[in-house]
């Protein structure tokens, strides 16, 4: 089940279902110990008249975020019950704790009691190993505890009152076939055990008077640390300062975020303007304040995988953080800068993805081919586009003064790297593709390569440094040269998608799948946006590649096998994806040569709004025929995506008004330009 609303503030995540149960807790880092595993925390309300959980059809619900924050707006109505009901979410900018406000209502001319039950299923350092919860007379909480992960569940009903459960219940759950103590909410009497050990969970009971047309507001927290002293301590902070303000001020927070970015949304439609900036809070809740920029941390795909998202693949961090560095989140992305910096290898390249603490992640790549020679495990475009986005981040901030330790630690062994892992011919050698299927010498890594080493060239140009400046910029056109003679059909009139080498001829194969990632020619500054043989291979890519239903969208590439719902290839190529959908986009607005040109752009920043999920969380892919989300939800590459393409729209826009006017604001532009080297 897709994951919405997700809230954070760098080192805890929590994730939401549609039906909004907590389904994820991430702690202590983004992505990595996932507290809770997939498993349904329940919210449940009990009347004398009968008893309902969150995810009950006839509770209706209209989930969102309040405004432009990070703090959930979730909207809820159960009519044969006369109950409406309001729940804000937020985790606290400042410190590790969540708070959850809620507010009844009663629509009855009748006083009634109400008891709200929070539930908690946890497994602590991601099993139900070995995991304690009791009830603390102290704090009058439940604690969670193993080794050194601890967490608290507390609740407040009037203000001014001390934290004060009505009722508790601790106990064992997946054995024996108990369940959990989330079933003895249900009669509206919880049974008051006071510790449970092994595989357990616990749930707390607050009632509340709702006079006959009355309000009544409840607080409910979670805090979170690696001691019983830490909890402990978060715990008096969060009852002196009080839940409301907390909360108030995260609010604040994200609002003020917000503010940061430098584009003129004002040119835009509020509706686009608005989902804008609602991708980039998304981004930020998928970005640990140690540097990694996690993929997507919905745990339902491991029914599918046995593996997650969790993890920084350095193309993807590279690609999300040139957004936010257009953004003006400079501060943000220096910490992913660093986190690559400790994960280059002695050889000079990244490997396939690492987890959040830093460490390497799972991988498929092996590090011997079939005849048992040595072989790199890596997509080199992921090492490319770190250097490349890296000098854009220097650019943008204006720190490239402040360079050198980049330049020296990093940027010299990976471009030395990237000269070195080269044919006789100039091509790079063989890597995995950046869908990790096939290897081979890919358009798009081999354009990324070009994108790194000139952005390596330009350091070292910068440094003083001519030597390597000139050796950086011959290999880069030995690339391009390379590219165009070999990734270039005459027969299809277009560049194709990828070389195989043949061991048998000893020659390289080529592979003329269409596949929108073939779009890096231009993006990354090998050819030019207007280049014939860029248009004529746009344009080959939004005819076979668009899917010919409803729903819309262009897939990944031909008869795209992953999640694939249908065999029709001719009318579903592939699934539709967002990030191939709106690198198109951005051809669209590269090539426009006025307003008019920018429509199709618009168009398709529309369809993305249209398939996202309620909240604004935009998945990997959507199936062909519903438009229903699939694979993982939200994917953060899906909303950088977003972010770039309105950040070259407005800047487009904004060009051409200049240029209508006479005047010579040109600011923009150069923002625009700042992903595209000199080819």
């Amino acid at each position: 089940m897709a994951r919405d609303l997700p809230i954070g503030n760098g080192n805890v995540l929590m994730n939401f279902d549609t039906h909004y149960n907590l389904r994820d807790i991430y702690f202590p880092y983004v992505g990595q110990e996932n507290q809770a595993v997939d498993h349904l925390s329940h919210f449940g309300i009990w009347t004398q008249e009968d008893f309902f959980w969150i995810d009950h059809p006839e509770f209706r619900k209209q989930a969102t975020y309040l405004n432009d924050s990070m703090v959930t707006n979730v909207e809820c109505v159960h009519d044969r019950l006369g109950l409406g009901v309001v729940l804000r979410d937020g985790v606290d900018s400042q410190e590790n704790v969540f708070l959850r406000k809620v507010v009844l209502t009663n629509q009855w001319k009748t006083e009634r009691k109400v008891k709200l039950y929070f539930h908690l299923d946890l497994h602590l350092y991601g099993n139900g190993v070995g995991d304690t919860v009791y009830l603390d007379p102290d704090l009058n909480s439940l604690v969670f505890y193993k080794g050194h992960r601890y967490m608290t569940l507390s609740c407040k009903g009037v203000e001014g009152k001390e934290s004060s459960p009505t009722s508790f219940a601790t106990g064992q759950k997946e054995m024996h076939r108990l369940e959990g103590t989330w079933r003895d909410a249900e009669d509206g009497q919880l049974e008051r055990n006071p510790i449970a050990q092994g595989s357990v969970d616990g749930t707390v009971e607050l009632e509340l008077t709702l006079l006959s047309e009355g309000t009544a507001e409840a607080w409910f927290w979670i805090c979170f640390g690696r001691s019983l002293n830490e909890v402990t301590q978060l715990e008096r902070l969060v009852r002196s300062s009080t839940p409301h303000a907390l909360l108030q001020r995260t609010y604040n927070h994200w609002k003020q975020w917000l503010e940061q970015d430098r584009h003129d949304l004002g040119l835009l439609d509020p509706e686009l303007a608005s989902f804008y900036r609602r991708s980039l809070l998304i981004i930020r809740s998928h970005t640990d304040n140690r540097g990694a920029i996690v993929a997507a941390n919905d745990s339902d795909i491991m029914k599918f995988a046995r593996d997650t998202y969790s993890y920084m693949w350095p193309r993807d961090g590279a690609l999300i953080s040139h957004a936010l560095d257009r953004s003006g989140y400079y501060t943000l992305t220096r910490r992913f800068f660093n986190f690559c910096r400790k994960g280059l290898s002695e050889d000079g390249f990244l490997l396939h993805k690492y987890n959040p603490d830093g460490s390497p992640g799972s991988s498929w790549h092996p590090w011997i081919n079939a005849r048992g020679e040595k072989q790199f495990p890596i997509q080199e475009d992921e090492t490319a586009l770190v250097v490349y986005t890296l000098w854009h981040h220097h650019r943008l901030a204006g720190t490239i003064q402040d360079a050198r330790g980049d330049y020296e630690s990093f940027v010299i062994p990976a471009a030395n790297f990237m000269a070195g892992y080269k044919d006789a011919s100039g091509l790079p050698l063989p890597s995995y593709d950046l869908w990790e299927e096939r290897y081979g010498v890919h358009l798009f890594t081999v354009s990324s390569v070009y994108g790194g080493l000139m952005a390596a060239a330009a350091f070292a140009e910068y440094f003083g440094d001519q030597l390597r400046a000139l050796r950086y910029r011959e290999d880069a056109l030995r690339v391009k040269q390379a590219a165009e003679k070999y990734l270039y059909s005459e027969t299809e009139e277009r560049f194709i998608r990828s070389l195989y080498w043949n061991a048998e001829t000893e020659t390289y194969d080529p592979d003329l799948t269409l596949d929108v990632s073939m779009y890096a020619v231009f993006d990354f500054g090998l050819a030019r946006a207007e280049d014939p043989r860029v248009t004529a291979t746009m344009k080959a890519i939004r005819e076979k590649l668009w899917v010919k239903t409803e729903v819309g969208g262009l897939a990944r590439y031909t008869n795209d096998y992953y999640h694939q719902v249908t065999k029709d290839v001719e009318r579903v190529p592939g699934n539709p994806w967002f990030i191939g959908t709106l690198w198109y986009a951005e051809y669209v607005i590269a090539v426009a040569k006025d307003e008019d040109g920018l429509k199709e752009a618009e168009e398709l920043l529309r369809w993305t709004i249209g398939h996202s999920l309620p909240s604004g969380a935009l998945a990997e892919q959507v199936h062909p025929y519903t438009g229903e989300p699939l694979s993982v939800s939200p994917l953060t590459w899906s909303h950088a995506s977003f972010v770039k393409v309105v950040q070259e729209y407005v800047s487009k826009l904004k060009w051409f008004r200049h240029q209508r006017k006479g005047t010579e604001d040109v600011s923009d532009e150069k923002i625009l330009q700042a992903g595209r080297p000199r080819t």
